[in-house]
């Protein structure tokens, strides 16, 4: 993986396969900052929403235990009653919050990657049982850095926090002062400013750490060259073996165009550097169809064993320039070709006497 590979050696930047290979594997750009922010909004949102109803319910809930304790049945049955409707009313205040939770947290997951299925982070693995290692982690480098990381959010929060609270610091003792209603209520405008606080400074660290994580993860993912050259192999095939084998396919191709000369009906000629042979069967076809076609060396040995077959050899430049241009081999002659190509096959068949003059 990774970490046994030589990192002076990986100076070139992950091809999308390594990025898929790395994901698969579970090693994915995850920032713990980003989904602190993301329950932090979460939580913001269900105050914003539940808090002044929850803290009233809440207050109007736990009123017995302060205001009337001496109503209280105490004995088993009484008590049992009360806890099940204590939990209960307990439970639909608090509910809403929990789900709100619970979305955010899986939200946080889902805003940095798509979903990983993965079980290569569960696998046993012995070397984390190192004392060694464990020290190695705690006091290194990556410990160090964790620990500054952890000191500058506290003390950014820290301080987002604070002015919040210090310009409420004369009215925090007017407040105790209220009713149990109205110090909720004052509790939740306070934790709800607080909040909104920390959510901005939260949102500082967690862009600054995602992009952190980002640039280590496509660090730890760098390729050598050696690397890009043999995933190039493996997706597009050795480029030796590609050329080998168009090679091999130019000749068989080569080798049946030449095969097909001495059935055609004509070679028309550059004369020197283009040939295209074409095979006309009046009756049989309904335009005249290149069957061997090339250019210098090939266009010399497809005259050449024109002429050993006794095929007709014309020479027309334009019309042997313009064919070979337009018409692949095994197929038809274009139509704007018609007449001189037709001009060119009655010559041929009136000097082999295949049709008569008029």
């Amino acid at each position: 993986m990774a970490e046994d590979r030589d990192e002076s050696q990986q100076t070139e930047e992950p091809t999308q396969r390594r990025l898929d290979e790395a994901r698969e594997h579970g090693d994915i750009v995850k920032s713990a900052e980003v989904q602190t922010l993301v329950l932090l909004l979460g939580g913001t949102l269900a105050i914003a929403m539940f808090g002044r109803s929850a803290t009233v319910e809440l207050v109007s809930t736990f009123r017995i235990f302060l205001a009337q304790p001496d109503q209280i049945n105490v004995d088993p049955g009484g008590l049992l009653a009360l806890m099940r409707d204590l939990m209960g009313r307990v439970a639909t205040v608090l509910g809403p919050f929990f789900a709100v939770m619970m979305l955010a947290g899986l939200a946080g997951n889902l805003v940095q990657h798509r979903p990983v299925f993965t079980f290569e982070k569960i696998k046993p693995d012995l070397s984390k049982l190192s004392l060694i290692a464990g020290l190695q982690r705690m006091f290194g480098v990556d410990g160090f850095t964790n620990l500054f990381k952890g000191l500058l959010k506290i003390a950014i929060v820290g301080a987002a926090v604070w002015t919040q609270l210090w310009p409420e610091r004369g009215g925090l003792a007017a407040i105790l002062l209220q009713s149990p209603e109205g110090i909720a209520g004052d509790m939740t405008r306070l934790l709800f400013k607080v909040m909104i606080a920390a959510l901005s400074a939260m949102a500082f660290i967690a862009g600054a750490d995602y992009l952190l994580q980002r640039f280590q993860f496509m660090k730890r993912n760098r390729m050598s060259k050696q690397e890009i050259k043999e995933e190039f192999r493996q997706t597009e095939g050795d480029p030796v073996v590609k050329a080998k084998v168009r090679q091999i396919r130019m000749e068989r191709a080569k080798k049946r165009m030449i095969a097909a000369v001495p059935g055609a009906t004509v070679v028309i000629t550059n004369p020197t550097h283009f040939a295209v042979a074409l095979k006309y069967e009046s009756g049989k076809m309904a335009a005249p169809v290149c069957v061997a076609k090339g250019v210098d060396a090939l266009a010399l040995r497809i005259r050449e064993v024109a002429k050993e077959h006794e095929v007709p050899v014309v020479e027309n430049p334009p019309l042997a320039r313009a064919l070979y241009a337009t018409v692949e081999v095994d197929e038809a002659v274009p139509p704007e070709h018609y007449k001189a190509v037709a001009q060119v096959i009655g010559y041929v068949m009136r000097l082999t006497g295949k049709l008569k003059p008029n």
